[in-house]
């Protein structure tokens, strides 16, 4: 749901400047054969970067990327931030490719001179070979958890009907950057694909999304604490980080355990604080409100009953299929389709 960028204890130029946020937050990286080419390019453009280039990086840029960054010497100056706050690349750690809908994406973690941690580099390169999207950033760590071995009380089903696919979920930074939030350290994002995409045509509308306007329902006998609607959905390649949970319902579950169902359709909220819901009741539609960059759920569970206070919690999730096999209980996990078991599969 949230962009986790740069601690801020350290000095640091962290630039996010892309036409596909979605990248970042909520769409599926999905992991692919590492490609020579995307590797080469990727490469080429942290060279040209790295070297002082700007002129042929800023010639690269998509218009989007041009209207955020504004000129070739914005760019040649946040080259020398960088150079000022982290010093230079020492050493490469990792690098790899993946693709998305259409973008090709590198991603590079180095040594650099002046930081205490990790680096990460990131090029979103679009259809038309232009650059849609830069990311200079420390490397994520997983926060710190007194969780990690909880099991779930509340019975929870999946809050969906039909298959939605995990695009970020588990323990680690590379399944879930959620991970490095405290209070979102187990989240999930969950949407709809098909044929391995995300959206219809080109995705410039929200009902374009095959997850949009998708019941959401309650995941288990619960009170209602927050519902919050009226907030817009954003029209894709803008958010509103100002609201960041957007439209959204609170659940008490009971036992100290909290559910947050997130971005949620305008108007589409259909609970209220008190009211008690049965598990698999409607709670709204799934929307694009607050800060997401395309249509989406995002649900976690968390130890108190304050979005942004307490400490998240692992996810168990009963009687459901993951890619396609019964799972009785369990954890879902990045990359995974999942769809609730019917009654009748779920009986012992």
């Amino acid at each position: 749901m949230m962009s986790i960028l740069s601690p801020a204890r350290i000095a640091l130029a962290a630039m996010l400047l892309a036409s596909m946020p979605t990248l970042l937050r909520a769409a599926p990286l999905e992991p692919a054969s590492p490609s020579a080419s995307i590797l080469a390019e990727g490469r080429a453009l942290t060279r040209q970067f790295l070297h002082g280039d700007s002129d042929a990086v800023w010639a690269r840029m998509s218009p989007a990327m041009r209207d955020a960054l504004k000129s070739a010497e914005a760019l040649a100056q946040f080259r020398a931030k960088i150079a000022h706050d982290l010093g230079e690349e020492q050493s490469v750690i990792e690098e790899s490719a993946q693709q998305h809908d259409g973008m090709r994406v590198y991603l590079r973690s180095a040594r650099w001179s002046k930081a205490p941690m990790p680096i990460r580099m990131q090029w979103v390169l679009d259809d038309d070979d232009r650059i849609a999207g830069f990311v200079v950033q420390p490397t994520p760590q997983a926060a710190p958890s007194s969780h990690l071995d909880y099991q779930t009380r509340a019975n929870l089903r999946l809050p969906f009907d039909g298959t939605w696919h995990v695009v970020w979920g588990g323990h680690t930074i590379e399944q879930n950057y959620h991970a490095a939030s405290p209070g979102q350290r187990f989240a999930y994002d969950l949407l709809r694909m098909l044929d391995g995409k995300t959206h219809r045509g080109q995705g410039t509308a929200l009902d374009d999304y095959y997850c949009w306007n998708q019941a959401i329902l309650a995941p288990a006998e619960a009170t209602v604490i927050e519902a919050i609607d009226g907030l817009p959905d954003q029209a894709i390649g803008t958010t509103n980080a100002q609201a960041p949970a957007g439209n959204h319902v609170m659940l008490d579950l009971g036992q100290g355990e909290y559910a947050l169902l997130a971005h949620l359709r305008q108007g589409s909220v259909a609970v209220k604080p008190g009211q008690a819901v049965a598990s698999g009741e409607p709670l709204g539609r799934c929307g694009n409100s607050g800060n997401t960059s395309e249509p989406h759920l995002h649900f976690h569970l968390q130890d108190a009953p304050r979005f942004g206070d307490g400490e998240g919690l692992p996810v168990f999730f009963n009687h459901y299929r993951a890619d396609g096999k019964p799972v009785a209980r369990g954890e879902p996990v990045q990359g995974q389709d999942i769809a609730p078991m019917t009654a009748t599969e779920a009986r012992p």
